[in-house]
């Protein structure tokens, strides 16, 4: 047996329309982001989910209600989704902590965290998924960070590769979390 999930990144805030990077501070939907969160649910409600496993910052968990509301779909925030702490960069121009990230790999950001502290975070956020929903198919809503650490935990990708690759965006990726699985080297 094996869990299967499907991530999806959190919709369009009015931060990522301003070239803001968010990192640990709420952060909101811009109107575009709420239709888009909408289409996520047509796209993903009738898919056999069993759970949704969301960030609990807001523009996260915002996306989720929107998506999922009025349907039988248990959404489950939890803190270890959220995007990395850019520490006092946290709501600065995405342009500055885009040209530090490989910097901060391994490294925290000053008053933050590093990436390498993210992918620990996911880990244990997937340490108890497979302990508890083996079997199941299930759909993550999170940042970019953990998309990466999804990427190295689950694919066997490097952080080093990933920090400063461009993003594209597409409608979810999809990853295996198989029974007994418990991190890197497994």
């Amino acid at each position: 047996m094996a869990v299967e999930i499907v991530y999806e990144t959190h919709s369009i805030t009015e931060d990522n329309e301003r070239g803001i990077a968010t990192g640990w501070l709420p952060g909101r939907l811009s109107e575009a982001g709420r239709r888009l969160a909408a289409e996520l649910g047509d796209r993903r409600g009738n898919t056999g989910l069993a759970a949704v496993f969301v960030s609990d910052l807001h523009r996260a968990a915002e996306t989720a209600r929107i998506a999922f509301e009025g349907t039988p779909i248990p959404i489950h925030q939890d803190p270890r989704l959220r995007e990395c702490d850019y520490g006092p960069l946290n709501g600065g121009p995405v342009s500055l902590v885009a040209a530090r990230r490989a910097a901060h790999i391994d490294v925290p950001f000053p008053g933050g965290q590093s990436y390498r502290q993210v992918v620990e975070a996911t880990e244990s956020f997937l340490r108890d998924l497979v302990a508890g929903w083996d079997g199941a198919r299930v759909l993550i809503v999170a940042h970019s960070a953990n998309r990466w650490a999804l990427d190295c935990l689950l694919t066997g990708a490097r952080l080093e590769d990933l920090v400063d690759a461009p993003f594209a965006w597409q409608p979810g990726w999809h990853y295996t979390l198989h029974t007994g699985w418990r991190g890197p080297g497994d």
